[in-house]
């Protein structure tokens, strides 16, 4: 299997060449990336809880599904693909914000990544791939932002800061 390649960018969103996703991880470099936050009517969050077997934060909880942008694939192509191949559905999705974030990893990978957020509506149970994705829930925004006050370790450092700096941007009432 050929391991996939992620798009390394500068601050300003300009590609400046492709590399293989460990080897950007391992070295630090900044990528395109993208975080996808689906809600229901009751504007409720999707949350996943990632496969146990992930290379970094397995087990912990995040939002409804995040990956790499492929050479040549739109944010939102991206977004529709992923979500399909983790959660096992489709929506429209809607661009909000980007950001710059750097998080390093005790097994000496560190995410440093130029990330879109997408947002949509989805009011069904997933169908997960467990592959990927080891549990779901939804929750309120309110109930989200109390629970990583109280348990940070529970949650992805990109979901983190995201609902740190970025809460108002993902609340889509």
């Amino acid at each position: 299997m050929i391991e996939e390649k992620v798009i390394l960018v500068n601050e300003q969103n300009e590609k400046i060449g492709l590399m293989p996703k460990m080897e950007a991880h391992e070295k630090a470099l900044l990528h395109r990336a993208f975080s996808v936050f689906i809600f229901n009517d009751k504007n409720e969050l999707m949350l996943q809880q990632r496969a146990l077997n992930k290379y970094h934060s397995p087990g912990l909880w995040t939002n409804t599904c995040c990956s790499h942008q492929r050479d040549g694939e739109s944010n939102i192509e991206a977004g529709k693909r992923r979500l399909q191949e983790e959660m096992g559905f489709v929506v429209d999705l809607k661009e909000t914000i980007s950001f710059i974030y750097k998080a390093p990893f005790d097994n000496g990978l560190t995410e440093h990544e130029f990330d879109h957020v997408m947002i949509g509506t989805y009011n069904d149970e997933p169908k997960i791939n467990p592959d990927e994705v080891a549990s779901w829930k939804w929750m309120s925004l309110e109930n989200v932002k109390a629970d990583i006050l109280l348990h940070p370790d529970h949650y992805t450092e990109w979901f983190k800061i995201i609902f740190e700096k970025f809460y108002k941007h993902i609340n889509i009432v």
